[in-house]
């Protein structure tokens, strides 16, 4: 039985903080990678290196959801089989996921490097920061397979429920990125390419671990290859639910890197707020991201089991905790934003004042993202993913893009407005979802 935490039966909202906690723990420390890169990075460097690696790293993040949008299909395929008792169907969508993820992260990487002049340009990165970014990238590319595999394996792992073990492994290897962080950006003066080796090697470190740990788990179960060939029809299951799903995740990752754009044309000290402001914001989403997966893969046990009103029940207590943590992230920033930014760039005052009124608008997001986090991880479940893909299509395109840009021209002595863009989206976002919900799920 490779079935670790069923969901199906028990008393429901203990059984989902089990998976929910490790899970974020996992998130928590995975996103520290890049927070500890920036605050290091700040600590010896000014402005320029803290732009580049902030920039740099927002790439790397959207690249990171992308592939991992990719892998909830196969979380969600292999819990629903899992929920139905079908083990044998599970190992095939194992098979599948691994034959599609790893040659497309290679292909993926070829794109990126020959895309990265592009990439820069795009963004309208400062010239004072061009050279860190692009080392930064050049070897954050490099580690792609290391992330799609992780990520892969990763979604096996949840699938069957068990969120510890990955918590564990990024543990371990973050421990091996901030140790390298200082000695790389610290005493070996090595900026922004300091801190993607310490993260590159990070990656390579969770791999392993994660590698040796699913070998110990499977190979008492007496397993030969052939449980985990792969098929077409599980590419196309992992597919169905994945890809609506990864494309979703993209185009938010696209919206973002809109905002920096347009964040840099104003200016390099412009930059680094909104910058650390998307970093620390992306760190604050950790919660509704980790509710998200976890209604997911309860309502997908369930669905396999054919309980329903309890998946609707794990839908119901997933928004009332994000509502819940992003209350307190409201009154949080209100009165600490200053103090928070100040530790990413000390005595950098203009920094820190463009990015105290970014963030007093932007975190009221927190409230209100969670809250369609958790109907995508539901839609996800019963296989109409494209749902997601849809809501937030409307919003980036009608409110996040359109709105950044009007109050970047309308308003150009603050950045309070831009950060207004964020949570007016959300709010759109979860009108559609209540809707679609109403009307084909209910």
């Amino acid at each position: 039985m490779i079935l670790q935490n069923d969901l199906t039966s028990g008393s429901l909202f203990p059984k989902m903080m089990k998976f929910a906690i490790p899970y974020l723990a996992a998130c928590f420390l995975q996103t520290f990678y890049g927070m500890a890169d920036l605050f290091i990075t700040g600590q010896f460097y000014g402005a320029a290196p803290v732009t580049g690696v902030s920039i740099g790293s927002q790439v790397m993040h959207m690249i990171i959801v992308i592939l991992a949008g990719l892998a909830i299909g196969s979380a969600v395929s292999i819990a629903r089989s899992l929920g139905a008792k079908e083990e044998k169907e599970s190992f095939h969508l194992m098979g599948s996921a691994a034959l599609l993820f790893i040659p497309l992260s290679i292909l993926l990487t070829v794109f990126l490097f020959l895309a990265m002049p592009f990439i820069l340009s795009a963004l309208q990165t400062p010239r004072e920061a061009l050279q860190d970014t692009r080392d930064y990238l050049t070897i954050c590319f490099a580690g792609i397979p290391l992330i799609a595999f992780y990520n892969t394996i990763s979604s096996f792992f949840r699938g069957m429920g068990n969120t510890k073990a990955p918590m564990i492994f990024i543990a371990l290897s973050g421990i091996v990125n901030i140790v390298l962080d200082y000695i790389l950006i610290g005493s070996c003066h090595m900026g922004a390419s300091g801190a993607a080796l310490g993260t590159l090697a990070s990656e390579g470190v969770s791999v392993i671990l994660s590698l040796l740990y699913l070998w110990k788990k499977f190979s008492p179960l007496g397993l030969s290859r052939e449980d985990f060939l792969p098929g077409k029809q599980w590419i196309r299951q992992i597919l169905s639910i994945g890809f609506p799903i990864s494309c979703q995740d993209g185009l938010i990752q696209v919206s973002f890197l809109v905002i920096t754009a347009i964040a840099n044309s104003r200016g390099v000290e412009a930059a680094a707020a909104v910058g650390i402001v998307e970093k620390i914001i992306s760190f604050l989403f950790l919660v509704p991201s980790a509710m998200m997966s976890t209604v997911s893969a309860t309502a997908a046990q369930n669905a396999g089991a054919g309980l329903h009103e309890r998946g609707k029940k794990a839908l119901g207590c997933g928004i009332s905790v994000c509502v819940i943590f992003g209350l307190f992230c409201i009154l949080l920033i209100q009165w600490k934003a200053a103090a928070i930014l100040s530790l990413f760039v000390p005595g950098e005052q203009t920094v820190i004042s463009m990015g105290v009124d970014y963030f007093h608008s932007y975190v009221i997001d927190c409230a209100i993202a969670g809250i369609h986090f958790c109907f995508s991880g539901y839609f996800a479940a019963y296989r109409k993913a494209s749902f997601s893909f849809l809501h937030n299509v409307i919003s980036i395109f009608a409110v996040r893009i359109p709105g950044t840009y009007a109050a970047s021209v309308f308003f150009p002595a603050t950045l309070y407005p831009m950060g207004m863009a964020a949570p007016a989206g959300s709010l759109l976002s979860v009108i559609i979802c209540i809707f679609l919900y109403n009307k084909y799920l209910k």
